[in-house]
């Protein structure tokens, strides 16, 4: 198979799609693989570099004509929609909930659109997303607390106070992946911190791990509205793959905030988990709206290029060498978790969760498989 690996473009974008030592075992394996020119240099990966591994560097529309299959991070942005070809595998994040446009040019050019982010195991747990919501986890409370700071804005909460004087207090709405990285960082800190997520087991486990360094409490309105009232900085750790973050936080629940405090809604890329969130940049990354700061970061792990390109491609990979060894039919056949992960076919939506969201017709992907 020939493969793309094309350079991002979205903003503030500096990952790679898949590493040099991909390249060289994609070629060892007897696929050809081209780079876009200079598509690694955010991440500190030079042409030479993957040169040396085997792969073919060549220009931006090389890449997407003659490519079989064409591997990203993040989602074609409209300047790459006429790029795309009909029956071309995409492999990337796609989150195609919130996003009508882009399904729209998707099931127009009948590319075959697979999304890291709906990939998913018999468990339920989602192997591509996990990496990158580690990273996005303990950015989180890397970049709240930052905002926190009087200079930007902030409340002028040190998270893990002093000797004589309070800790910020930390809630994270989620007790998922990014959840479990967001708590993990904030307790580090030696913030006070709340967890609220619907699953009794989840709250039990992160319990039983944090004991009473970690306050577990059930997701309710009551429950969160209790917990921003003293909150200092809030993180929304909220997904359901495929389709849009339910929005737990409403406008109306930010009068109950303290001025100056932070909302880091990781939940973005899925529309997000507050009612006010709208996504923003690393180069232009808050906003604020009734003295409460958002930072709606669509892309975050991206500002950690290379820490994120080498941990999203440790996941991403093995799917990749599956589809080019077997093909998109072969391999959704043997793999069912990669079936999952198939979002758009030749026109098509087969992606319940998308379906839904996008209020469109869920063709099942049986009807495709020969």
């Amino acid at each position: 198979m020939i493969i793309g690996i094309p350079k991002e473009i979205k903003e503030d974008e500096y990952r790679v799609s898949m590493t040099p030592a991909g390249v060289h075992d994609m070629v060892l394996d007897g696929h050809i693989v081209l780079v876009e020119d200079a598509a690694g240099e955010g991440s500190g990966l030079s042409n030479k570099l993957y040169e040396d591994h085997g792969a073919n560097i060549v220009e931006r529309n090389d890449v997407f004509s003659r490519s079989q299959m064409v591997i990203k991070v993040k989602e074609p942005l409209p300047e790459e929609f006429d790029l795309l070809r009909e029956g071309q595998i995409l492999y990337t994040y796609l989150h195609l909930a919130p996003a009508p446009e882009l399904t729209r040019a998707l099931l127009d050019r009948k590319v075959i659109g697979i999304a890291y982010e709906t990939v998913q195991l018999s468990d339920g747990s989602l192997p591509l997303l996990i990496p990158m919501s580690e990273v996005a986890g303990r950015m989180s409370i890397h970049e709240g607390s930052k905002y926190l700071e009087r200079e930007n804005q902030g409340r002028g909460i040190l998270l893990g106070g002093v000797p004589g004087v309070d800790p910020g207090h930390v809630v994270i709405i989620g007790g998922g992946i990014v959840g479990a990285n967001a708590a993990k960082m904030a307790i580090g800190t030696g913030a006070s911190v709340t967890l609220l997520d619907v699953n009794l087991n989840r709250l039990r486990y992160l319990d039983d791990i944090y004991g009473g360094r970690l306050k577990t409490l059930m997701s309710n309105r009551v429950n969160i509205v209790e917990a921003l009232r003293t909150a200092d900085l809030v993180v929304g750790a909220i997904l359901i793959p495929g389709a849009r973050a339910p929005k737990l936080i409403t406008r109306e629940m930010l009068s109950f905030m303290m001025p100056g405090s932070v909302i880091v809604d990781v939940g973005i890329d899925q529309g997000g988990v507050v009612e006010t969130s709208h996504p923003t940049t690393h180069s232009d990354p808050i906003f604020i709206v009734d003295d409460v700061i958002h930072y709606c970061v669509a892309n975050m792990p991206g500002a950690v290029a290379r820490t994120s390109t080498f941990a999203l491609t440790n996941a991403t990979f093995p799917y990749a060498l599956e589809l080019a060894r077997k093909g998109f039919n072969d391999a959704f056949q043997a793999n069912p978790a990669l079936a999952r992960g198939l979002n758009v076919f030749k026109g098509d939506v087969t992606h319940p969760a998308v379906a839904d969201a996008l209020d469109m017709e869920c063709v099942p992907l049986k009807k495709f498989l020969v």
